[in-house]
């Protein structure tokens, strides 16, 4: 499994905010009704992180209203061994 960040923006204005949150806290699903929001510090988009197999499993958390408009970001760990490891065999 993998983990991936999903980016959810939506209209800027007041009643465009308070629709989106209502569609992703009636969904019932644990993953939307935990996301992040960012509207309050005008930025108008909602993030969620989840573990799942793929970039398209991610996609179908996200309503279908908003799904055209979302971002799927896979996110990775390093380690320095690795970050040295590869930077050696670039500099050699």
């Amino acid at each position: 499994m993998a983990r991936y960040l999903i980016e959810v923006p939506h209209a800027a204005d007041k009643l465009a905010c308070l629709q989106a949150i209502q569609i992703f806290l009636k969904t019932g699903s644990h993953f939307l009704t935990h996301c992040d929001w960012g509207c309050m510090d005008g930025e108008h988009k909602a993030w969620i992180s989840v573990d799942v197999d793929s970039k398209e499993e991610a996609l179908r958390i996200v309503p279908a209203a908003f799904r055209a408009q979302a971002k799927v970001v896979q996110l990775d760990k390093f380690t320095l061994e690795q970050i040295d490891s590869a930077l050696a065999q670039h500099t050699s």
